[in-house]
């Protein structure tokens, strides 16, 4: 379980070209990898508002900005703003703190529809990972 949770993490990170980890890089040696979409992103689309919540239920320890929010899932600031608002509204994301002029928003663990959310995405990935078990198993049998 362990090994399946750190793959999990180190996979995620990939997806996001500049991911808050990023600092790890300076003591470590990095292998680059193409970034893939993540479960979640690949069942419900590569859309500005799906790429917002993935990143969020992927890294949802902590807290960022519009700025690195749009950054992260390459979605343009304009686009982000339209869709900020009502991510707000609907208490999917909180604001957390301000550091000078950053507001700084994190994923509302709280509320009821990101409980759900976040049990999906689990969920996504546990089928996933069978569905790859199972081809895994499948090419064993043949060899």
């Amino acid at each position: 379980m362990a090994e399946s949770l750190l793959e999990d993490f180190f996979q995620r990170c990939v997806l996001f070209p500049n991911n808050p980890f990023k600092h790890i890089e300076q003591n470590y040696i990095v292998i680059k990898m193409e970034a893939k979409n993540s479960v979640f992103v690949e069942t419900f689309g590569e859309t500005p508002v799906i790429k917002v919540l993935d990143f969020f239920l992927t890294f949802d320890s902590f807290d960022y900005s519009k700025s690195q929010v749009a950054e992260e899932t390459d979605v343009s600031r304009i686009t982000l703003e339209k869709i900020w608002k009502e991510l707000v509204d609907r208490q999917i994301i909180i604001k957390t703190r301000t550091i000078g002029r950053a507001e700084m928003y994190k994923l509302n663990k709280e509320n009821p529809r990101v409980k759900v959310l976040i049990e999906l995405s689990f969920k996504l990935a546990s089928v996933f990972a069978e569905e790859e078990i199972g081809k895994i198993k499948r090419k064993i049998e043949a060899y």
